[in-house]
């Protein structure tokens, strides 16, 4: 059997070269938006070969797809939604999933406000974007099927009215509006939009 071996030197400069390209694009994306920015100008501020990009990252949707990586490992909301199934308080439920949602979007601001909220351009950027909605619409999901098991919605919201209304409190372009557009403070925005959403969605 052969055994292949295994160069510690060349995976960690594999990996510098990979994070390279990574900051490179980050940094281009912000600044001038996605769909302007080309593979041999990422190449050119990372200081590689263009085919290096491909090679590494999997060429201008795959480096964006790992700059969402991070978004979709982040645990808040699902940690939220756990507290959310061990109170009977629908109050306390909307509360934790603001508190969720506004971690979230804290921690990957950058990203969300600069790359999410524009148009990619390709779809096979936009397959990466999609992922990480769909992401917020699932941890969503799972708080409107608590609320639903709990006495205190409003009458006649039914489940797919209610996801629809929590995904306008707390995906992501409320927080886009009110911190970035607006200029509130993530405190004010999650305060607000958790007192909205308890005054919208359940009963008075």
């Amino acid at each position: 059997m052969t055994v292949r071996y295994r160069s510690p030197r060349r995976e960690d400069a594999a990996a510098a070269t990979r994070a390279a390209i990574l900051t490179a694009a980050r940094d281009l994306f912000l600044e001038r938006g996605y769909a302007t920015v080309t593979v041999p100008e990422i190449a050119k501020a990372a200081r590689v070969a263009t085919q290096t990009v491909y090679a590494s990252a999997g060429g201008k949707s795959g480096v964006l797809a790992a700059l969402l990586q991070p978004l979709l490992d982040d645990t808040s909301a699902v940690e939220a939604n756990a507290g959310g199934r061990e109170t009977t308080d629908p109050r306390r439920v909307l509360a934790l999933a603001a508190s969720g949602s506004r971690r979230v979007h804290e921690n990957h601001r950058d990203i969300l406000h600069g790359l999410i909220r524009q148009a990619p351009g390709e779809p096979a950027a936009q397959l990466a974007i999609d992922d990480a909605v769909a992401k917020c619409l699932r941890g969503l999901t799972g708080v409107a099927d608590r609320l639903l098991q709990l006495d205190g919605l409003r009458a006649g919201l039914g489940r797919e009215q209610l996801i629809d209304e929590l995904y306008f409190f707390f995906g992501h372009h409320a927080w886009y509006d009110l911190v970035a557009d607006r200029g509130w403070t993530f405190d004010r925005a999650e305060t607000w939009l958790a007192t909205a959403a308890a005054r919208t969605l359940l009963e008075n």
